[in-house]
């Protein structure tokens, strides 16, 4: 045990070590040069076409074919499978072990993680087909095959999100559930393990149907529930903003540090915690979430890749940040907590008592709804390795590790589904880099377009792309 352990914190180090995080965020960089700035200098455009869309019934619901889903349950089940509790318990560690910079260096990830995520999601529509089933397959897998023309690296894709899907998509979030609602009730662990495992079967076994359709309901309310907590303890706490805003800026360059000659240290600690926390945060780079972008009923695939500008920007420079300057703002840090105790504390300060009832309730909607979106995830990794008539030994395999999480001593599942997770990233930032040009080229036809009849969809560019990658 002590060797597997061995092994993977090596192979953990160099995963989610400086060399992937330069290709992270190095990918990020290439992609908004290749865009002109996509996300500064068509925020109307991106912003209009995701959020204000929402409010417009015959937008972004459309439900009308029968095998897709709509743009917004598509976002919606992403961002399930996206805001996890990452978004707390990670943040909270990524300022203990990074400090206050490591905020700012969030921010920067997830401002070069809006156009990874855009590419991924416009070459998800470009080359998605449709299955047996009549349903619409794509993701990294996908674009990796028929795209690049490479089938060995969309196998070992397949196999890292399988993995990862059991890990850090289940049973990892599944602990999270039971051991903050055990801490809290007195509850026991496997009768918390227990009621996830049906309520999560009763959703996954219908289907992405049944799973877009209930994340397109507990998402907005989950997010609306957190947003509002959040600004409250920073409207009570509101004389430390400014000395938030200090810490992050002072220790994103450690400014009195480098009089000392410490700076170089810290600052890189700074830069390492945020942009792996904000990279674990938003997933950009990884591929997982463009496996449900790719089912959505859409027909402009740059209209889709600008979901996951939105995606990221929701995820980590609204949902992070607040958590960020809630644990600031009150001072919380000073007291030695970390993870989910350090959140604790900080909603304390306006919530008293119940800020730990706030927070283990954001922890468990949040984590359920990641294991929702991950086992959608897993499905398709899963279907593209063994084909569709294997699908439900997935499933029941996947529900029955949601109780194993919740009860089980979980350091080293959480290590190896880590590595994992990282993993993905490598084949997917080949594809995502090789296959940059058609990227580049579809944005650049949208928005002529765009200038040329605003309302114009690329019926036809699309239909040929899905033509020749029959």
């Amino acid at each position: 045990m002590e060797f597997i352990v061995d092994i993977n914190d090596k192979i953990n180090g160099f995963v989610w070590g400086p060399v992937m995080l330069i290709l992270l965020v190095g990918t990020g960089i290439y992609v908004t040069l290749g865009t002109r700035f996509y996300q500064v200098t068509h925020f109307g455009l991106w912003i209009r076409e995701t959020f204000f869309a929402i409010f417009k019934k015959d937008r972004v619901h459309d439900k009308s074919d029968p095998k897709a889903i709509s743009q917004f349950q598509s976002f919606t089940t992403a961002l399930a499978g996206t805001v996890g509790i990452g978004n707390i318990v990670g943040v909270a560690t990524a300022i203990v072990a990074g400090g206050a910079g490591a905020v700012f260096w969030m921010w920067v990830s997830a401002f070069f993680g809006m156009m990874t995520k855009y590419c991924e999601n416009v070459l998800g529509i470009l080359y998605r087909y449709k299955n047996e089933k009549g349903e619409w397959l794509g993701g990294a897998m996908i674009y990796l095959e028929r795209g690049l023309k490479c089938k060995p690296l969309a196998v070992l894709f397949s196999v890292f999100t399988v993995f990862a899907s059991f890990g850090i998509g289940n049973m990892t979030q599944a602990n999270g559930i039971s051991s903050s609602i055990t801490k809290l009730t007195n509850i026991p662990s496997w009768i918390v393990g227990v009621v996830i495992m049906l309520l999560a079967a009763l959703v996954i076994l219908g289907g992405i149907k049944r799973v877009a359709a209930v994340t397109e309901k507990i998402v907005p309310v989950m997010a609306l529930f957190y947003l509002v907590g959040s600004l409250a303890i920073i409207i009570m706490n509101v004389e430390g903003i400014p000395l938030a805003f200090e810490q992050i800026i002072e220790g994103a360059f450690s400014f009195k540090a480098v009089a000392g000659g410490a700076g170089g240290y810290i600052i890189m600690n700074a830069m390492r915690f945020g942009i792996a926390r904000g990279v674990f945060s938003n997933e950009a780079g990884l591929g997982s979430s463009v496996m449900v972008h790719s089912a959505s009923n859409v027909k402009e695939p740059v209209k889709q890749g600008m979901w996951g500008i939105f995606e990221v920007f929701f995820d980590t420079i609204i949902v992070c940040t607040l958590t960020a300057l809630c644990i600031l703002c009150t001072g919380a840090v000073s007291t030695g907590e970390n993870g989910a105790a350090l959140a604790m504390e900080a909603f304390s300060h306006g919530f008293g008592q119940f800020g730990a009832v706030f927070i283990t309730a954001s922890i468990a909607m949040f984590a359920f709804a990641t294991i929702l979106g991950w086992s959608y995830y897993g499905e398709r990794a899963f279907e593209y390795l063994f084909g569709v008539k294997y699908l439900t030994i997935y499933k029941l395999v996947f529900i029955a590790l949601i109780i194993v999480g919740c009860t089980s001593s979980l350091d080293l599942v959480w290590g190896i589904s880590d590595t994992f997770n990282g993993l993905m990233a490598i084949p997917n930032l080949i594809g995502v880099i090789a296959l940059s040009g058609m990227v580049f080229r579809a944005t650049k036809d949208y928005l002529q377009r765009q200038l040329d009849d605003p309302d114009a969809e690329d019926i036809a560019r699309t239909a040929a792309a899905f033509e020749r990658n029959k």
